[in-house]
């Protein structure tokens, strides 16, 4: 009876990473949309849209069937690229994701998914993406997703994230490497313009990024996840919002010289800085007094501001109008 009772599995605990409901046999449908789920398809959007703009400046706005196709294959690997980066972050944080009620519905949290499924999804999109990439594209636009993922995966996630509240600013260079991986994907090597518009993202990730975390303090706090409206406080965040917007404008201005850039992005990238930092000021100077704080309009703001701005960056050069054509 006694040993018995030894070789009895324990019951899971559900502090345990892997507790998850039970939800009996779930339909393909609900299985389909579980794994779509797991790669944030809300994110790869966001980095789709640094993509395609990039292309086309790269391509100098020859837009013919050569370039759709090889905008297609890069669109394709790059989603499976950035999916599989976010599928191997939710399997590693499934633990605190169980934590925290902003991802209490995600699918290894909920049961939809096991966390090997989770796993050899992450492992089979992240190969398919690189093959997509080398073989319709160029080898360093590959190079560039491998490293993409192994970043966000080794560096951000598990060394970064859980240790230092700086982890969004360095994590946030795999959310640059599209600007990259797109350019590559046209030219086949790299230049000052890429450059530029990999130093906006990297600039533009933290005042993104911070406000949301200001907004869902209590979530990091209990998963002890020491980002910066955690272990500094609000006012800290406002201000470090406003130096990183400033300096996210300014280096969107450094593009105009490089690229160079013409009267519609010079034009959309001021206007759109400016409300970008107003809304920034106002976060700090609502975060330095007493009272309720609406970090998310920031949050809001800066996805707005980014998809202009890069709007701004793949329209300019189909009508690209000088400067000197202004002056009489």
């Amino acid at each position: 009876m006694q040993q018995s009772a030894q070789s009895a599995p324990a019951p899971a605990s559900p502090d345990t990473p892997d507790a998850v409901p039970s939800l009996g046999r779930i339909g393909f449908r609900r299985k389909a949309l579980a794994y779509v789920a797991l790669t944030k398809p809300r994110v790869i959007e966001l980095l789709l849209v640094t993509t395609a703009p990039v292309m086309v400046l790269a391509a100098q706005g020859h837009l013919d069937l050569e370039f759709l196709g090889l905008l297609v294959a890069t669109l394709i690997g790059g989603s499976l690229s950035a999916g599989s980066a976010n599928a191997f972050n939710c399997y590693i944080d499934r633990d605190i994701d169980r934590l925290m009620k902003r991802t209490q519905k995600r699918p290894l949290v909920t049961g939809e998914l096991s966390p090997r499924e989770a796993l050899v999804f992450s492992w089979v999109t992240g190969v398919v993406s690189i093959a997509v990439l080398w073989i319709f594209t160029t080898w360093l636009a590959a190079v560039l997703s491998a490293v993409a993922i192994a970043f966000y995966v080794l560096i951000y996630t598990l060394i970064l994230k859980r240790r230092t509240p700086q982890n969004i600013v360095w994590g946030g260079i795999a959310g640059c490497m599209p600007v990259l991986i797109g350019w590559a994907a046209v030219t086949g090597s790299l230049d000052w313009a890429p450059v530029i518009l990999f130093g906006i993202v990297f600039l533009w990730t933290p005042p993104h990024y911070w406000p949301l975390s200001m907004r869902y303090k209590d979530d990091y706090a209990a998963a002890e996840v020491p980002m910066l409206a955690v272990v500094r406080g609000r006012t800290a965040v406002g201000l470090q919002v406003v130096l990183y917007a400033w300096a996210t404008v300014a280096c969107s201005l450094l593009l105009i010289p490089l690229a160079p850039m013409g009267v519609l992005y010079t034009v959309l990238a001021a206007l759109s800085g400016a409300w970008f930092l107003i809304e920034s000021h106002r976060l700090y100077a609502a975060a330095i007094r007493p009272g309720e704080v609406k970090p998310m309009r920031v949050f809001h703001a800066s996805i707005t501001y980014l998809t202009l701005v890069f709007i701004a960056v793949g329209v300019d050069p189909l009508v690209f109008i000088p400067f000197p054509a202004l002056l009489p």
